[in-house]
């Protein structure tokens, strides 16, 4: 078999060119497509399979099988050669298919008697869309210059799956982008919401994969290359000059940029009958593909930088991207891979949802979400791939589901149940300013947390009676520096007016473990969440407590002022930080300054080891925060960042309540104030459940104040009580089956 030729490879493409702008039907389009590969490969055979869903592949066009055997010869990820190639995403190139690994005998396609085997995986950045394969009866081992050339041809194919162009009569693809698509994540923050895409870093559409001129092409290619070029180095100008890590990912991106190797692959591919965008986003597909086989974590973020070059080029290329002047919609829900604390700030309350394919239930965006009660679904698998700006999506938060482009039964669904919320809505505002009085008698303190000067209005209109967990860590986070001293105090004066005499509870510096300073050199822990974070930190660098501690000293400016260290696992760490907030209190009176009227210091009881700390402890300590979600996390062994385990363990099981139980009898031995605060706390039925074993203080987010209390009011905490300690005498082993019941027979 003689060696392709760069001018036959053009001259393919061509072909291929002229395929794709007939007027033909999607279906007629594949079948010319899979006769001229056959014939300009010299093959018998030439098959394409595409996806029918995450698993099926489906035979979609064929020359050289029996015809009849389109459409109706189907087979899963990993079965046989052609599923194999899609399964690894890997080239298979034998001169014995029948007895390669993995063959699959198919009498209905009649290809048992073709001996040679090439499959090439059809995929676009990194997302799978099928197989092309190439067979002939004669026992040969394709070139590389043919493998080449089916590996241009089927990126060309894959972008011509993007734009549509296998849509049509008699064709097995439905049109790309706009299908309705359900798609299961995990709730980063709970609420609902309805709106459009808007995509924080929109995908690059490259409509014109074959060149015309590839001199002109490659001319397009060298102009961009060097604007790239010209744009990192003024990054790496205006890049801080004590910033080390900053300058060090600029100077990789410079090299990749500069990179002779990544240029001339490109070149070649050009010259091959590759457009200059196409010749860059095949190149970015290797590096995806790489970026998922690599275990180096140095070389996955080298890849990640080379990706994230490509998709600069390709956007200088097309022009395309946030500077083409597209405008957000009235009612954006934001999309994206990942997004940091301080761009999602930048978007502020004008979101009315947030999807983020990877992220975590702790990261700084869910925090951030949280804090402006903006529903948030995480992990939401190919929403990148599969969400277009300005497409219609809805977001239940409380499910972690996405609805994109909905069908009219699911938009009526959804609709109703919004209407629910908002009916809701108005009851708990009609309660909002009378106790959480329960039938027996009982009054529940309800607080809210925060962390972000945007919460404070919703202390008034929550009905929270003050806040009861400040997160200060969030002000460190959206930075790109160290706060000063004075911008802190500034800030905590700001809140503390914001609360109106209202007491607020200042939860001091908690990083570590998911919460890294983008200005503090990340430690790598093989388990960060049991590492050096919180109050380790605060008593390791005194002088950043120390700071806080005065910041927080002369906000409160002779008000009450309460503040909390966290992460508290022993006795001995919360006397080194009492007394570096009794130093900072004499440093400040020898400065003159103004003391706060009075002040409370108290600790978050996070780890089962503090439950059993000396009673003297609960003597000495002015007031403790359970802190439920990592209590729990801990308690069980179950990282709550571990989808597989996290749901495994419930609050309302019997041990962990006993655990709450024991906390709340010490608490009482020492008359020790104690509240409960996390996302348990909001949880009607687990708050219900944790005021009948005795808290009397809940703290959770504003939105979740109205929906507890309303179930607060109605029910009667002895009988609760009963219910708990019937279930535990039976020998349940959670409480909930027994309280669902109970409530269920209330009405």
């Amino acid at each position: 078999m003689p060696e392709r030729t760069e001018s036959e490879s053009r001259r393919l493409l061509g072909r291929l060119r002229d395929a794709m702008a007939s007027d033909e039907a999607g279906q007629a389009r594949l079948n010319k497509i899979t006769h001229l590969i056959a014939d300009s490969m010299r093959s018998e055979v030439c098959s394409i399979y595409l996806f029918r869903d995450d698993v099926t592949l489906e035979l979609c066009a064929t020359e050289g099988l029996k015809p009849e055997s389109v459409h109706q010869t189907r087979m899963k990820l990993g079965e046989g050669l052609v599923g194999r190639v899609a399964k690894s995403r890997q080239i298979i190139n034998t001169p014995n298919a029948p007895g390669a690994k993995g063959f699959r005998y198919m009498p209905e396609t009649g290809e048992e008697v073709f001996s040679s085997f090439l499959g090439i995986p059809v995929q676009r950045l990194g997302e799978a869309l099928g197989v092309l394969v190439v067979q002939s009866r004669e026992a040969r081992e394709f070139s590389a210059d043919e493998v080449y050339a089916l590996e241009v041809v089927a990126m060309v194919l894959a972008e011509m799956t993007e734009l549509g162009a296998f849509v049509g009569e008699g064709a097995a693809l439905s049109a790309r982008h706009q299908q309705p698509v359900l798609i299961r994540g995990t709730t980063g923050q709970e609420g609902a919401a309805e709106g459009h895409v808007w995509l924080h870093e929109p995908r690059v559409v490259v409509a014109n994969p074959i060149a015309d001129d590839p001199a002109v092409e490659l001319k397009r290619l060298q102009n961009a290359v060097e604007e790239l070029r010209v744009g990192v180095d003024k990054m790496l100008d205006m890049a801080a000059i004590g910033d080390k890590e900053q300058r060090q990912v600029l100077e990789a991106y410079r090299m990749f940029a500069n990179s002779k190797g990544w240029m001339r692959r490109m070149e070649e591919d050009i010259a091959r009958g590759l457009s200059a965008e196409a010749a860059v986003e095949k190149e970015q597909s290797l590096a995806r593909s790489r970026i998922g086989q690599a275990q180096d974590s140095y070389l996955r973020e080298r890849l990640s930088d080379l990706d994230d070059l490509s998709n600069r080029l390709l956007r200088i290329l097309t022009g395309q991207g946030s500077e083409t002047g597209a405008e957000m919609p009235a009612d954006p829900i934001l999309i994206a891979r990942n997004i940091g604390p301080a761009e999602l700030l930048d978007y502020g309350r004008s979101l009315r949802g947030i999807v983020l394919e990877e992220g975590s239930v702790g990261s700084h965006a869910a925090i951030v979400a949280r804090a402006l009660a903006i529903p948030l679904v995480v992990r939401a698998g190919r929403i990148i791939s599969e969400a277009l700006n300005g497409d219609h999506v809805m977001v239940d938060g409380d499910q972690g589901v996405v609805h994109l482009r909905p069908d009219d039964s699911v938009v009526t669904a959804f609709r109703d149940k919004i209407a629910m919320q908002a009916d809701a809505l108005e009851r708990y505002a009609s309660i909002r300013d009378k106790p959480a009085e329960t039938r027996c008698g009982a009054v529940i303190g309800m607080h809210m947390n925060a962390g972000l000067m945007a919460d404070l209005p919703s202390l008034d209109g929550s009905g929270a009676e003050g806040v009861g967990l400040f997160r200060t860590e969030l002000q460190f986070l959206v930075r790109n520096k160290m706060p000063t001293r004075t911008e802190l105090a500034a800030l905590y004066a700001r809140v503390l007016d914001a609360a109106h005499g209202k007491r607020v509870v200042f939860r001091t510096l908690d990083i570590g473990s998911d919460k890294v300073l983008p200005y503090m050199k990340p430690t790598d822990e093989p388990n960060p969440a049991l590492g050096w974070r919180a109050i380790r930190v605060g008593l390791d660098k005194p002088g950043i407590m120390r700071m806080q501690l005065q910041a927080l000293l002369r906000a409160a400016n002779g008000r009450p002022l309460t503040v909390m260290f966290p992460f508290v696992a022993q006795f001995e760490e919360y006397r080194a930080a009492r007394a570096e907030v009794d130093k900072t209190i004499a440093r400040e009176k020898r400065l003159g300054h103004v003391l706060p009227e009075t002040i409370e210091i108290g600790a978050m009881l996070e780890t089962p080891s503090l439950a059993f700390a000396p009673q003297k402890f609960f003597d000495e300590v002015e007031f403790l925060s359970i802190g439920g979600n990592d209590l729990k996390q801990f308690f069980f062994a179950a990282d709550r960042e571990n989808e597989r385990v996290r749901r495994r363990y419930d609050t309302l099981n019997v041990s962990f309540l006993s655990l709450i139980e024991k906390i709340v009898e010490r608490c009482a031995i020492s008359n020790t104030p104690l509240s409960f605060c996390g996302e348990d706390a909001g949880r009607p039925i687990e708050a219900m459940c944790l005021a009948a074993i005795g808290l009397r203080t809940l703290s959770m987010r504003p939105a979740s104040i109205g929906p507890v209390k309303s179930l607060l009011r109605r029910v009667n905490l002895d009988e609760v009580r009963q219910v708990i300690a019937d279930a535990r005498h039976r020998g349940d082993m959670s409480v909930r089956p027994a309280i669902m019941e109970y409530l269920r027979a209330q009405g």
